[in-house]
């Protein structure tokens, strides 16, 4: 009986195959078919990518010419309709648009920013939101998005890590694979699916000075080991539909125009047979960097470069066909751009039907979305700190002081990136504490601060007041969403305004005091996690945040979240991240800071190591860092061999106990350390994660199963392997607190 089940699966499967190969071919056929029909004027059409902000009365003849591929910004789906009309009905071949969106975090039910999702280290929610967030745009006739942002981000100046994943490779590479596949759904062609697209390619995050737009350099084996791999698993796991350029220029060659990125890599390397954007106008702004004369070079560059679809700037359409009539250009070339574009429409099933049902019941802020967003806010937020236990609040609490700019900014509250979010849904802590516990509790409410920019302290008066009326403050404080996001780098990365003196003038009080952070980056809040009894970072975390919050609060929800990037005690520090090459003279524990250095001291007399004399080496709180209301032990880890080939995957098995009084989840981070490489190598890296959740005083055996492939690097010869030799496994519940383990992978 059980061969049989076998065979019946190989059966199965083999039909399945053949049947996805048969799809694969008719598709193929009919871009043949199609192409061969089509003008010079209708192919460069397919590429060029125009904004329907506001969109013009010559806008349908331009589309029934052929001369409009695809279209982002429209703003309603009668709107889409009516262009798909003009496209698929009245135009020459009846070839559909394709109509793209900014749907970041979420459509209208907005989800956590992607930095605070990563907190998470909950891959399922995050697929889970990006579902969502498909299926609500996809009602309004969206069927590509330009997510996710993928960047390896190290530095907080920079305003579009928020966007991101982070600091970590592989957080990365897992988040961004379950982001397109929720996206993506498993059939493109389902009319609630819809086309995600890495981007930005590649290493727009290390970003000089984390300043947006500028050069990068980035040598190519720090690319492959680095900034490359999110990209690459996105594609060959996820089958993510559309790679989008980056703005940057990294050594001297801008994205848009980088051959060997574009053509060698993602194409001949990777297999990627999806569609290339570029980045709004980088096309053309590659004459403003100087790597073209004008925009009829850009044109050429951005064509020859690898670029299929060009955003907006329109030198494809002014420049192709006399670029080609002079020699520069293949007629080739534009044939297999074209050839990616029209197998997109055809995967997404937009030949068969490209309208939308606007009279189809909406999912928009149903209950079930509404339910997901607040999860996904409670499992984003980090407990930095809580002294005393100060937190969950106690039912003694009967008077709350709430304070601060960010307790009822429902716009802000939203974040970076929220097009179509409406603050009119935004639930605030302020609505939501009131709502929910408004019966037992008394609430103070008083702003202090107008808003996070706010430097006018005339109404610090009435915040102190209220704070000595209560049994505990909850202060919150943070970013407005203009503060990061695209071209918001910052060069001071403190709470702007008065607020830290809002909060120095709070703790004067003697009231306890719980912090609480909304922002879209790491902040430096040395001063302020000091002054403060409890701190928990909130990011920006979307719709439901407010009732998130107040259950965090009082205890229906313990915090879980784990910090996605390294937090900076000052800004100089920046780059700070946890998983740095080693050098040849580590920082210790023995540091002399700068007030400690006797006067005349001999200039070799302070240890001659890597830090800063004025902040020591340690960040403020490392990668991985999260609190919990309760307490984890890790203990009894093994390895089921200390000696092992490439090929061999290690078992490891760690006892995790919950040692406290609340039924909570712990993230538990397994890293390694290859002691000895071809080239220096980083001084730890996170291989897995796992979420476990135990109640008091229960301890489980908690399994890991690593594949040695996944310690392979590109090497001093610039070849992916694993390298024989020692290596320390850790385990624990972030990057810095862990138990240890030696192993040898062999020859």
């Amino acid at each position: 009986m059980n061969n049989l089940k076998v065979i019946l699966l190989i059966v199965i499967s083999f039909l399945t195959i053949e049947k996805s190969n048969a799809q694969k071919m008719d598709v193929e056929s009919s871009i043949e078919e199609l192409l061969a029909k089509m003008t010079l004027f209708e192919k460069i059409g397919q590429m060029n990518q125009v904004n329907g902000r506001n969109p013009t009365d010559k806008l349908p003849g331009q589309i029934r010419s052929g001369e409009i591929g695809s279209m982002l910004n429209i703003g309603s789906p009668e709107l889409v309709n009516s262009l798909q009309k003009n496209a698929k009905e009245e135009s020459r071949l009846g070839i559909p648009l394709l109509i793209a969106r900014d749907v970041i975090h979420g459509f209208k039910t907005m989800f956590p920013i992607p930095l605070g999702q990563a907190a998470s280290f909950n891959p399922e929610m995050v697929e889970l939101g990006a579902r969502i967030a498909a299926k609500e745009a996809s009602e309004k006739g969206i069927r590509w998005t330009f997510a996710p942002m993928m960047d390896i981000s190290r530095d907080a100046r920079w305003g579009r890590i928020a966007e991101s994943f982070g600091e970590d490779t592989y957080l990365a590479e897992i988040m961004a694979v379950a982001m397109v596949k929720g996206f993506q759904g498993k059939d493109l062609s389902n009319p609630s699916s819809i086309a995600a697209c890495a981007k930005h390619f590649v290493a727009y995050g290390a970003a000089e000075g984390g300043r947006d737009y500028n050069s990068t350099y980035v040598p190519e084996r720090q690319l492959r080991n680095v900034y490359l791999p999110p990209f690459e698993k996105a594609i060959r796991e996820a089958n993510c539909a559309t790679v989008m350029t980056s703005f940057n220029a990294n050594n001297g060659i801008p994205a848009s125009g980088n051959e060997f990125l574009l053509k060698n890599v993602l194409r001949k390397e990777w297999g990627f047979d999806g569609i290339v954007v570029s980045d709004w106008g980088s096309i053309k702004e590659m004459v403003q960097m100087g790597f073209c004369e004008d925009d009829k070079e850009a044109a050429l560059k951005g064509v020859n470069g690898g670029v299929d679809v060009e955003m907006t700037s329109g030198t494809y359409l002014a420049y192709i066909e006399t670029l080609i009539a002079e020699g520069k250009l293949q007629q080739k070339t534009i044939d297999d751009a074209v050839r990616n574009v029209l197998r997109l429409k055809f995967k997404l099933g937009l030949f068969d039907n490209p309208y939308t049902d606007i009279k189809a019941k909406s999912s928009i802020y149903s209950p079930e979305h509404l339910q997901a967003a607040k999860q996904a806010a409670e499992e984003s937020f980090v407990l930095l700190k809580n002294k005393n236990n100060t937190l969950p609040l106690s039912n003694k609490i009967k008077t709350v002081a709430i304070i601060g700019p960010m307790a009822d900014a429902p716009h802000d509250q939203m974040g970076t990136w929220t097009f179509d979010g409406e603050k009119a849904m935004t639930q605030t802590p302020l609505q939501a504490l009131r709502k929910q516990y408004g019966k037992e509790v008394k609430f103070i409410y008083e702003q202090g601060l107008a808003f996070s920019r706010d430097t006018l302290k005339v109404n610090f008066s009435k915040a102190i007041d209220a704070a000595k009326q209560a049994d505990v403050v909850l202060l919150f404080v943070g970013e407005e969403a203009i503060l990061s996001g695209e071209a918001h780098c910052l060069a001071e990365i403190n709470l702007k305004g008065a607020q830290s003196e809002l909060l120095e003038a709070l703790s004067k009080t003697g009231t306890p005091m719980v912090t609480l952070v909304m922002a879209g980056r790491p902040l430096t809040i040395d001063k302020e996690i000091k002054l403060s009894d409890a701190v928990l970072y909130l990011w920006h975390p979307g719709t439901m945040g407010g009732p998130a919050v107040a259950d965090i609060l009082f205890g229906k929800s313990v915090p879980s979240g784990k910090l996605p990037v390294t937090f900076p005690k000052y800004v100089g520090q920046i780059p700070v991240y946890y998983n740095h090459d080693r050098v040849g003279r580590p920082a210790h524990k023995k540091e002399t800071l700068i007030k400690d250095i006797p006067l005349e001291a001999k200039q070799s007399s302070l240890g001659a190591s890597s830090y800063y004399l004025d902040a020591g080496f340690d960040a403020l709180f490392d990668f991985g860092y999260g609190l919990s209301y309760t307490t984890f032990e890790y203990s009894n880890l093994v390895l089921s061999a200390d000696s092992l080939s490439s090929s061999d995957v290690l078992t490891v098995t760690v006892d995790l106990k919950n040692t406290g009084k609340y039924q909570a989840t712990e993230i538990l981070q397994l890293y390694t350390a290859d002691l000895a490489g071809s080239i220096a190598r980083p001084i730890k890296e996170l291989k897995d994660f796992k979420r476990i959740n135990l109640k008091p005083g229960e301890t489980q055996k908690v399994t890991f199963k690593l594949p040695m492939e996944r310690l392979a690097f590109w090497n001093i010869d610039n070849k992916k392997i694993v390298e024989p030799g020692k290596f320390n496994l850790m385990v624990g519940g972030n990057s810095n607190e862990v138990v240890t383990k030696e192993f040898i992978v062999r020859q």
